[in-house]
């Protein structure tokens, strides 16, 4: 019997680790500048997902790629900046979504609960919340979010969730409508990293309910 392969799929419609080549095909089949590999056992597809894909893939195959985040403050998270996450009971299940200032854990916005969402939405919308909140702020503070999709959503102005509209979730829709719309129309300074969860532990934003 053929060994069972995982696969990465750093960049593609939902970013993640798959276990089977026709779940990763559905998340890079049509999307450009796809980037994805296999790997022999979960450890690695794992431990791969978390740095970045020009690891694994050489660069006469890397067209496209993702907006490079940048490494500040020595590897260390900066604690003068605001921190966003997302909560989910459920998928789809009740959504909910906050932003809090990372060195106090202050709570500077708090969206939610609402029916039948995605964790990956609320990380998506709690990121363009946080932009719009620093832009109204006239804030200089960068922002982190643990979530790779709703970086790159927020990089590409789009979410691409496969969630099905419907009325007990059109709340959510018209959030998400909105959230595109401010990227769409509006400019910003702010710098959004990357919450290195393996190396720092939860973000600050975390609900605590794992």
């Amino acid at each position: 019997m053929a060994k069972n392969k995982f696969y990465v799929v750093w960049q593609g419609l939902n970013p993640g680790v798959y276990d089977s080549w026709n779940a990763c095909k559905m998340q890079v089949e049509g999307q450009d500048g796809a980037k994805y590999k296999s790997f022999e056992t979960r450890e690695e597809a794992y431990a791969a997902f978390e740095k970045d894909f020009k690891e694994f893939i050489k660069p006469a195959s890397a067209t496209r790629t993702m907006q490079k985040l940048p490494v500040l403050n020595g590897g260390r998270p900066i604690l003068d900046s605001i921190a966003v996450d997302a909560a989910c009971s459920g998928n789809p299940g009740l959504m909910e979504y906050r932003g809090v200032y990372t060195a106090t854990k202050q709570e500077l916005f708090r969206i939610g609960p609402y029916e039948q969402g995605t964790n990956n939405i609320g990380e998506f919308l709690a990121l363009v919340h946080g932009l719009a909140f620093l832009k109204q702020k006239n804030s200089p503070l960068p922002i982190y979010s643990d979530s790779r999709n709703a970086i790159m959503w927020v990089q590409k102005k789009k979410c691409k969730t496969l969630l099905e509209r419907e009325p007990r979730n059109e709340v959510i829709f018209n959030l998400i409508e909105r959230a595109e719309k401010w990227l769409l129309e509006n400019e910003y300074t702010t710098t959004i990293l990357k919450w290195e969860t393996s190396e720092w532990g939860e973000i600050p934003a975390d609900f605590g309910r794992k």
